[in-house]
């Protein structure tokens, strides 16, 4: 899962951040790290913000090789709302299995 960071600068693809915790080996702290994936989004239904699922596909170009299965949440259109916290969604995505 993943926040879609960019979207509509290019043709039925999206930009995903997928963060990670790690915990650091010296100072024993956990850190954040992040991996931008290039994903295709077949019907253009993504927008900035939104929560996605993603997974491998064959390869669709140079850096495209995964696909939308799933919109988790998306970002509403009304201003005022914030992004949602991507550890609360999969906590509770992972209580509903």
């Amino acid at each position: 899962m993943g926040l879609v960071v960019s979207c509509g600068k290019m043709a039925k693809t999206i930009k995903v951040r997928v963060p990670r915790q790690k915990m650091h080996p010296k100072v024993g702290k956990l850190i954040t790290l992040h991996k931008n994936y290039l994903v295709h989004d077949e019907a253009e239904q993504c927008v900035d913000g939104d929560l996605v699922r993603i997974e491998n596909c064959r390869p669709l170009s140079a850096r495209k090789r995964y696909t939308v299965t799933q919109v988790v949440k998306a970002m509403p259109t009304a201003p005022g709302f914030a992004i949602p916290d991507l550890h609360e969604v999969r906590e509770k995505t992972a209580r509903e299995k």
